[in-house]
């Protein structure tokens, strides 16, 4: 490769002049008073009050850049700050995004993480506001999230109470079946493989399952899962007081079954314990009739902790960053 044809590099390209790269011809969303280019951004809050949360993706720790695109990588740490807001009933209006690089990152991987940013921040119904670009030995990428809660009260973890239906939108186990795969030594070319591979490079919270409920009912206490469906739901009960038994019938997935005989695993520990999908949870009234794009998964009663068909699950209950294995291939996001 000649000197004039090789990648251009951060380090070639400039901060200043990369930073207008990025964000050249982005449209901000209405609520987005001053985006970025002054000290700080200005965002409208009508409502008086942020809802606001934090997470941060480390290279080799939550996302590897031989396994997902920078476009992939992009929108997952969109996704999964845009879950948390979404999940206590609040719209996402705004990302503020902090990217640490190497000098030699080629100019081509920041703008792919950029455009996936940007492409989630939309689909969330947001935008990218501001941040701030470092140099940095490995690839981090730390997003901050805002919502609005629009005159509503947040929904919390702490208001589910005895009777409840415990329900779940979205899907449960295939971002755990993609990490499986790519480190189960599958072939990751094979059809049945490619949905499992792109839930897991790119995670599909259904924000709308929440944000567009209209009339009866709205969930009494709420979650994304991202840990674990029980250790997210074991968040949950604890922090109502309450305990969960969790129906295995309401959760079994025929493909996804199939798909865990190919790589010899348990498609139910998946389900259970895998994470990452980020999928929402929540407790209903008992009775309420559930809006669309939710199932009923189990039941809230009285004691503590989370059961699964009335017995204590076996195995793992999800993840937790500094108890799991300490491994730079897992593709973990927490």
């Amino acid at each position: 490769m000649s000197e004039d044809s090789r990648p251009r590099t951060v380090r070639e390209l400039g901060e200043f002049a990369l930073i207008d790269l990025i964000n050249a011809g982005r449209e901000q969303a209405a609520q987005v008073l001053l985006g970025p280019g002054d000290d700080a951004a200005l965002l409208a809050a009508p409502d008086g009050r942020f809802v606001v949360s934090t997470d941060m993706l480390v290279e080799g720790r939550h996302f590897r850049l031989d396994w997902s695109a920078p476009i992939e990588i992009g929108r997952k740490a969109i996704a999964q700050n845009a879950a948390d807001i979404v999940a206590m009933g609040a719209r996402p209006s705004g990302f503020v995004v902090a990217l640490g690089c190497p000098a030699d990152t080629p100019v081509a991987v920041v703008t792919g993480l950029a455009d996936g940013l940007w492409a989630e921040a939309g689909r969330a119904g947001g935008s990218i506001v501001g941040g701030d670009l470092v140099r940095s030995d490995h690839l981090v990428i730390s997003v901050t999230a805002f919502g609005d809660l629009g005159g509503q009260a947040a929904i919390t973890r702490a208001g589910a109470g005895i009777g409840d239906t415990v329900a779940v939108a979205g899907e449960l186990g295939w971002s755990a079946a993609g990490l499986a795969a790519f480190t189960g030594g599958a072939d990751l070319s094979a059809p049945a493989f490619a949905h499992a591979l792109a839930a897991h490079r790119v995670p599909q919270p259904p924000y709308a399952a929440v944000l567009d409920i209209a009339g009866g009912a709205a969930p009494t206490a709420l979650t994304d899962v991202s840990d674990g469906l029980l250790a997210d739901l074991g968040h949950l009960a604890a922090a109502s007081g309450i305990a969960i038994d969790v129906h295995s019938a309401a959760l079994a997935d025929p493909e996804l079954t199939a798909l865990a005989r190919l790589l010899d695993a348990d498609a139910a520990q998946w389900i259970l314990a895998g994470g990452e999908d980020h999928a929402f949870a929540g407790t209903w009234p008992a009775g309420a009739g559930l809006p669309a794009g939710w199932r009923p998964i189990g039941v809230v009663g009285a004691g503590s902790g989370v059961t699964v068909d009335g017995a204590v699950p076996a195995g793992g209950t999800g993840w937790e960053s500094f108890r799991g294995a300490d491994s730079t291939s897992t593709g973990r996001n927490r």
